[in-house]
């Protein structure tokens, strides 16, 4: 079989897996709580991509980790996945499903909001059109296509998506430099993670009688474990590594939200209300339009950002100058690292949710001379 069809196979299965995390929310929800859900699934995936190491024969590199690469991974350790989910699985237990995942998907728009403080760059129209598009879309599904009357039916909890929204693309921008290995950097980041969640159970005196009483629950939290936090990431990024392109496998993420509509429909029962398909449509809209122009954020300084040979970045397609040099490539969980590091000018960010509440991005990068 020929390597892009084995990547287009990969892409596919890493799909349909993701799409079906919304449901498994639900459904572990459904037995036990989230916090009780946010231990087993972190606890899982720390297990998890341990072995991804141990299979890849990576586990030396874990001793090479520098003080301050630690500090690095306590920090984004904190913000996903402890913040992270903790705000995600309280929406989901609060929320529809379907409401919950679509709301979510806006943060590729909170990344290209943010970017304008922290990294100091400009917005193009398009970049507004865009955002006023994947807003219109989060307003539609928040009031249930009552836009005119803004009859929001649960505003407070709907801040919970997006507020998680928020804290990804957070995560997204600090993890951009780290230069280490993908896989490292996911087992870190789960270590450090699992140790805030262990302690935070504790604190609020987590109640562990559910591994015994609630099979269901405890093996619907190992599943989202297991393929919305460890193994999926692997398959996603051997079929990046596999295709000739990354734009010929980054465009089956958008089914993404789609098909995970249908899951919930058919899974949980869950009754789909035409107004979070049109606002679905919104979003995803909004984050097509940044792709298609390319340039929505225009920046006003040179970053350093480290790359991969196909200038990879985050579940993502980075194009880049033909005559860059080119390195090992090295994905991160949603972001990307590699052996060497180039200075660039980001002209195009753009990215897209991986299963509701996980990335594709797209980042243009033209490298630049150092005008030393």
């Amino acid at each position: 079989m020929k390597k892009q069809n084995k990547a287009y196979i990969l892409a596919i299965i890493a799909v349909l897996i993701w799409s079906t995390v919304g449901s498994a929310f639900k459904i572990s929800l459904g037995y036990i709580d989230f916090l009780q859900l946010l231990f087993v699934s972190s606890a899982v995936a720390v297990c998890c991509t341990f072995a991804i190491l141990i299979f890849q024969k990576k586990l030396p590199k874990l001793f090479s980790n520098t003080r301050r690469q630690l500090i690095h991974s306590a920090i984004l350790g904190f913000l996903n996945p402890f913040f992270y989910y903790l705000v995600l699985l309280k929406g989901y237990s609060i929320l529809p499903a379907q409401e919950a995942i679509t709301l979510n998907y806006i943060w590729p728009i909170m990344l290209v909001l943010l970017s304008i403080p922290i990294l100091r760059q400009k917005i193009k129209l398009s970049g507004i059109i865009a955002i006023f598009l994947s807003f219109l879309g989060v307003i539609i599904i928040a009031t249930k296509g009552d836009i005119f009357g803004l009859r929001f039916s649960n505003f407070k909890s709907d801040l919970l998506p997006l507020s998680s929204a928020v804290i990804w693309a957070l995560f997204w921008i600090y993890n951009i430099k780290d230069k280490r290995d993908d896989v490292i950097k996911l087992f870190m980041n789960f270590s450090f993670g699992f140790m805030y969640i262990l302690l935070f159970s504790i604190f609020h005196k987590i109640d562990l009688s559910f591994l015994k009483n609630d099979p269901a629950g405890t093996l619907a939290a190992i599943y989202v474990g297991i393929f919305e936090m460890g193994l999926t990431f692997v398959i996603w990024l051997k079929a990046l590594n596999l295709s000739k392109t990354t734009a010929q496998v980054s465009n089956f993420i958008y089914l993404t939200p789609f098909i995970s509509l249908i899951n919930i429909n058919i899974i949980t029962k869950e009754k789909i209300l035409f107004s979070t398909i049109v606002g679905l449509v919104f979003i995803i809209s909004g984050i097509i339009l940044q792709r298609l122009f390319r340039n929505p954020i225009i920046p006003d300084r040179t970053t350093e950002l480290s790359r991969n040979s196909r200038g990879v970045t985050d579940h993502s397609v980075t194009q880049t100058n033909s005559s860059a040099r080119s390195g090992p490539c090295r994905l991160n969980h949603r972001g990307v690292t590699d052996h060497s590091v180039t200075q660039t000018r980001i002209t195009t960010v753009s990215l897209t949710n991986l299963s509701g509440h996980s990335p594709d991005s797209v980042t243009r990068i033209t490298p630049e001379r150092n005008s030393k």
